[in-house]
């Protein structure tokens, strides 16, 4: 079905892989077609409860974008090249299903903003971060100025993005960039293991979860003063809401208090 991508379903679990080893899985214009393709998948398929996006072989989870494209591209093409990009990117953000990378080698440029689009990130030991367009006398255009700067502060960006320098993997777990580091033959099946257990928690709540948290660092999460507020403040109740009268909250209640496993079915 993919020129570009692999992909394959196991147990709710979804996993995509960018597949140009021999262009270290550089983001082109196909791969961001195909992406979307997935994505549209990811939202149709109800036996999909989460996914993970890794890249082919060993030495590259996505190397950046592919240069080639950008020749004879004026300002108008690029803005509109760097927006597909966002809203791809956007899409992996906002998805209700949970979407993890596992980083399992360089993750740099687009690759990085790839990374850094998914709920949260596993490394392995080999894995290298960066935002180096600055070398290319430009800017990362697929969200990573913003998503950088949210992720490991102000001033640890500003760094990495003015000066256009790798950081391993045992820095991205120090400055928050990374939740895990394991060695790169274990990176899947932790990955999976995390996968496993989130599947096991009731998929509605999962979502919303994913929902108020992204309002936090969206610019419409505060509360404005000390109560509730507008945004995600105001957010969190709703959801909390509208899970209150879900078959899963029943569900989740009821066997808390009958001391058994829950067995949640998204309703």
């Amino acid at each position: 079905m993919y020129q570009t991508l692999l992909t394959a379903l196991d147990n709710g679990i979804f996993s995509i892989t960018i597949n140009r080893p021999d262009k270290l899985n550089a983001l082109n214009k196909s791969v961001f077609d195909e992406l979307n393709l997935a994505l549209d998948e990811v939202q149709s398929n109800t036996e999909i409860k989460s996914v993970y996006i890794t890249g082919a072989g060993e030495k590259a989870f996505v190397a950046g974008a592919d240069i080639g494209e950008f020749g004879g591209l004026d300002k108008e093409a690029a803005m509109a090249m760097a927006k597909k990009g966002q809203d791809t990117f956007f899409r992996i953000e906002n998805s209700s299903k949970p979407v993890i990378a596992a980083v399992n080698g360089f993750a740099l440029g687009g690759g990085c903003e790839l990374a850094m689009a998914c709920h949260f990130r596993v490394a392995a030991e080999n894995a290298r971060f960066g935002q180096p367009e600055v070398n290319l006398g430009l800017i990362p255009g697929y969200g990573g100025t913003q998503r950088l700067t949210q992720l490991i502060g102000k001033g640890r960006s500003i760094e990495l993005l003015i000066t256009g320098n790798m950081i391993d993997a045992a820095s991205a777990l120090q400055f928050g960039l990374v939740n895990y580091v394991v060695p790169l033959a274990e990176l899947i099946n932790k990955t999976r293991s995390l996968m496993q257990l989130i599947n096991s928690k009731a998929p509605i709540a999962v979502g919303k979860c994913i929902e108020c948290a992204n309002l936090a660092v969206s610019g419409a999460g505060g509360s404005g003063g000390g109560g509730i507020g507008v945004g995600g403040f105001a957010r969190e109740v709703e959801a909390f809401g509208e899970c209150f009268i879900t078959e899963d909250k029943k569900e989740g209640t009821a066997a808390f208090l009958e001391k058994r496993k829950a067995q949640f079915k998204g309703k």
